[in-house]
Order: structure tokens, then C-alpha cells, then sequence
């Protein structure tokens, strides 16, 4: 069976290497045009065409998803399936194209979470589990028929970065799966209940990446996890549309200091003094919040590394004068 892949950023293009690997047989893979990066404006192309042209896979790159001769192009592939993995909305002259039809990847557990940000809201939300789900694209955006989804459990210290990571994996072995089912003819698909919607997933903000101190703790914690780039101790998602960080300003005197607060731990202990801060100088920092309190873990000071609490702390004789906005 023949597919076309379409996607843009490494978390398509895992899926689609693994896809390769596995023998399925992708004639043609469509994704964004190059883009300028940097201050030298070099030509850098999206991930899923680095990894298609490694795979020496036929890359097209339309600036216009309704161009005829793009269109044309598509259909003399002759193509059974399009598989689509983070791309933008397809018109129906594109996804009406197949006759096996058009399937999507999406990261949660649908019809819950429809939108572009699935991955942070769950996070943000404080939920307990998520998922990744398959479906047939329709005309509604994430409202098609559902043909497979495999659950996830979330613990209360969970990141964006780790979670982008899991879905990732566990999409490429649903992908393989929700295909195979499709090239055998022995789909079962369920309808959306939009009634069981009760969350969505809207594009991130940059406002909502600014901590506000006057909120409960626990939700503090959740808005820095769901925004956190942070794999492991010394790992970072560098995928800045996934995980831009949450962040604030410490306030030394009449200073301020802009700093992304990367990882935290949520104590449901405090002194009911908002916004006050506790320190040893050496090995932690917490602030004392509504409802609880957390201790940062890492942070990164605008212009600077990433780094842990207890080397801020080396470098920073932290006292009364500081306060945080």
C-alpha cells in the first residue's frame, strides 16, 4: 500500500522514519517551504524533509495547499492513504483525494482536547491521563470518525517535553497499527461525541507563559510543567513552539531579572505569606504561595544556560531584598 506522509516538526518526522523502518512504503512526503534561521539567514528545511531527503523520499514543499499543479501532482501518485502528522488543515480537495482516505494523528485522547496544543493544556489543566488518538480527517477540525487510541497516565510532576517525547513513541506504533487495520480492511471507527468535549486545546499564548504569583500553587506548578522544555537532568527539548517555558522576574531592589522558571516541585506546605521567599543559600528556593508552595529546580536567567538551583544559588546571595513579579 501506497502512502503519502504530510508534517513538519521532528515529532512527524520520528514518526515517519519509524514508518520507513518498518517496510511501509511512502511515495512522496509534503511539508512546509524552507524558512531563514539565525542571524546568517540560512535556508533550513523543516525536520520531516531533512529526514525524507536522508531517506531519499520525494519531498514536496507547496506555499499553497490549493495549487493546482500541487494538486495535479498529488493525485498522479496514485497514493491508497495520506497519513498526516502536525501539518496545517488540509482542504477537502486534498483529503477527498485517497480512497482509502486521509487519517490524522492526534495528541489526545479525542473529542476531548481538539486544537493545537493538546500536549501543554493536559499538562496545564492537571489532568491524570491522556492519549494519542487516530482518525479519518473530515471538513471539522479533530472531529473525524476515531480509529485508534492507546491512554496515558500523567504524574503530578509529568513535563511537556517528556509527554511530546512518550506520544511521539507511542503514535508511531499506533500509526503502524491504525495502517495495517486499514491496508486489511478491518477497521471499526467511532463517532465524536462532541458532547464529551469538555476541554480544548487552543494555540499557546505568550501571555499565558507569564506566572502569575496570586494563583494557587498547585496550578503554578501545572502551568510550568505543561510549558517545561525539560527531558531529564541534563536533557532539553529544544522544540521552543512544544515547551517556550513559563516564566517571571525575580526583583532585587529596583532591578529586574527576567528568568524562565524550567522545573519545579509543588508542596501543599506554606506560610501564607504570597510570594515570600525561603532559601538556605545552597541547595533550595521556595516560595510560599496560596494553597502550597514550590521550590525551583531550574531556571535560566535571560541570556544565560540552563541551570540548576543549587549553582543559581552559588553565584547568587539570595536576602530580604528579593521578591518575585
Amino acid at each position: 500500500m501506497k502512502i503519502v506522509f504530510f508534517g513538519t516538526p521532528a515529532f512527524a518526522a520520528s514518526n515517519m522514519g519509524f514508518l520507513h523502518k518498518k517496510g511501509i512504503e511512502i511515495s512522496a512526503v509534503i511539508s512546509a517551504p524552507d524558512k531563514q534561521k539565525g542571524r546568517g539567514k540560512k535556508i533550513i528545511p523543516t525536520a520531516v524533509k531533512a529526514k525524507a531527503n536522508e531517506l531519499g523520499i520525494n519531498v514536496l514543499t507547496p506555499f499553497s495547499l490549493k495549487d493546482e499543479t500541487f494538486i495535479s501532482e498529488l493525485k498522479s501518485i496514485d497514493a491508497n492513504l495520506f497519513v498526516v502528522v502536525a501539518f496545517r488543515m488540509l482542504p477537502k480537495e486534498i483529503w477527498k483525494i485517497p480512497k482509502m482516505g486521509t487519517i490524522n494523528l492526534h495528541t489526545s485522547l479525542l473529542p476531548n482536547y481538539r486544537g493545537a496544543a493538546p500536549i501543554n493544556r493536559v499538562l496545564i489543566n492537571g489532568e491524570t491521563e491522556t492519549g494519542i488518538t487516530t482518525f479519518f480527517i473530515d471538513g471539522e477540525i479533530d472531529c473525524g470518525k476515531i480509529l485508534e487510541q492507546e491512554k496515558v497516565s500523567l504524574s503530578g510532576d509529568t513535563t511537556a517535553a517528556q509527554l511530546h517525547n512518550l506520544l511521539r513513541d507511542k503514535g508511531s506504533d499506533l500509526l503502524l497499527k491504525t495502517i495495517g487495520k486499514i491496508e486489511n480492511q478491518i477497521t471499526k471507527t467511532i463517532l465524536q461525541d462532541s458532547d464529551l468535549a469538555i476541554s480544548e486545546a487552543p494555540k499557546l499564548t505568550k501571555e499565558l507563559s507569564k506566572i502569575n504569583w496570586e494563583i494557587n500553587a498547585k496550578e503554578i506548578h501545572n502551568l510550568i510543567r505543561g510549558l517545561s522544555p525539560i527531558l531529564s537532568e541534563n536533557e532539553i527539548l529544544k522544540e521552543v513552539s512544544i515547551c517556550p517555558s513559563a516564566w517571571f522576574n525575580f526583583k532585587v531592589n529596583d532591578k529586574e531579572i527576567r528568568t524562565k522558571l524550567l522545573l519545579s516541585k509543588f508542596s501543599d506546605k506554606t506560610n501564607n505569606k504570597i510570594g515570600k521567599i525561603e532559601t538556605d543559600n545552597k541547595t533550595y528556593l521556595k516560595i510560599n504561595l496560596k494553597k502550597g508552595s514550590i521550590f525551583i529546580e531550574k531556571l535560566q536567567i535571560a541570556g544565560k544556560n540552563a541551570i540548576n538551583i543549587s549553582q543559581f544559588l552559588l553565584g547568587n546571595k539570595v536576602d530580604e531584598s528579593w521578591t518575585v513579579s
